[in-house]
């Protein structure tokens, strides 16, 4: 018996050194587990290697520090050419390299692979606002930016600020300094803010709002989706109502830059593999994220967008030089 038990702890001790060491392919989350970015990487690479697209499972390893700026110069500064590296980001990295968060970093040290999930944008009035849509509450802006106050779970010039600045913006209002925004801890903060009258729209994500929606205390009016989102199918988006404007949290991936374009091209193709899989669908569902697949240079496209547009509005807000 002993022998027995003896045998099955070394049998365990290989497996688990095998796997470790085998591992071709890694993921970097760049902050501690539990997280956006760990989840990820921890939920990309099982499924990467469930479906069949790496042969070995795929190491994790977490890199706290920085908001993402310590795993950002490891990959710029070390590791430029690994074939085998990709590392978890969201909208909060195109935001913080935008700000020059990073010490100098640059969004194009990098190549941004693709996002396969999103937590999409909101923007939200009271119930019983006077504001019925998103053309309502852009026009009451126009005529008195000081009328209209926003709440947002981010700090001022964090993404949750720039979200209704993106839309009026595309109005043609562009004195963004005059509109007002109030950072509190949290979207629930900012939707009791709005709903007790403080404030006169929430600006955040959907999976903030739903039990607020729910209840009847809000009405979302608008969407930052390129389409309307399943299972909230009565909520319109900022594009139908005439506002091109696509702003989510997004789930995805970077890669080191020196990899060769054969090899960008076969992460890509593997991602858009995990973002068609029933257990990606499972894990968006799971996890309160929506459709948002963009792989490639389309998704590069999107991200320098987005860094160049983010840019230009926090040196209009003064939050960089």
């Amino acid at each position: 018996m002993r022998n027995k038990i003896f045998s099955t702890l070394i049998a365990g001790t290989m497996l688990t050194f095998s796997g470790g060491v085998a591992s071709a392919a890694e993921c970097v989350a760049p902050a501690n587990p539990g997280g956006g970015w760990d989840f990820t990487c921890r939920q990309i690479g099982k499924i990467l290697f469930d479906i069949g697209e790496v042969d070995k499972p795929v190491q994790v390893t977490n890199m706290p520090g920085a908001g993402g700026g310590l795993a950002f110069n490891t990959v710029v500064n070390e590791r430029g050419n690994d074939d085998d590296l990709i590392v978890a980001a969201s909208t909060a990295t195109t935001t913080r390299l935008a700000q020059n968060a990073y010490a100098g970093m640059t969004a194009d040290r990098v190549r941004f692979v693709g996002a396969i999930g999103a937590d999409p944008g909101v923007i939200v009035v009271a119930a019983d606002s006077p504001y019925k849509d998103l053309g309502d509450l852009v026009d009451a802006i126009k005529e008195n930016p000081r009328s209209v106050a926003f709440a947002g779970g981010s700090a001022v010039g964090g993404f949750d600020h720039m979200k209704p600045l993106m839309v009026l913006g595309k109005s043609g209002f562009n004195d963004i300094t005059k509109v007002k925004y109030i950072g509190v801890d949290g979207g629930a903060d900012a939707i009791t803010q709005t709903v007790g009258g403080f404030t006169q729209a929430m600006t955040g994500d959907m999976s903030e709002i739903v039990s607020f929606l729910d209840n009847g205390d809000i009405r979302v009016v608008a969407v930052l989706t390129d389409e309307r989102v399943p299972g909230f199918e009565d909520i319109p988006t900022a594009k139908e109502q005439g506002f091109d404007v696509v702003a989510v949290n997004w789930r995805g991936l970077y890669v080191p830059k020196d990899i060769s374009d054969a090899k960008f091209d076969e992460w890509a193709g593997k991602l858009r593999k995990v973002a068609d899989s029933d257990a990606w669908a499972k894990a968006m569902q799971d996890n309160g994220l929506a459709p948002f697949t963009l792989v490639g240079s389309e998704f590069q496209s999107y991200v320098d967008g987005l860094v160049s547009e983010i840019n230009t509005l926090s040196k209009e807000l003064g939050v960089i030089q």
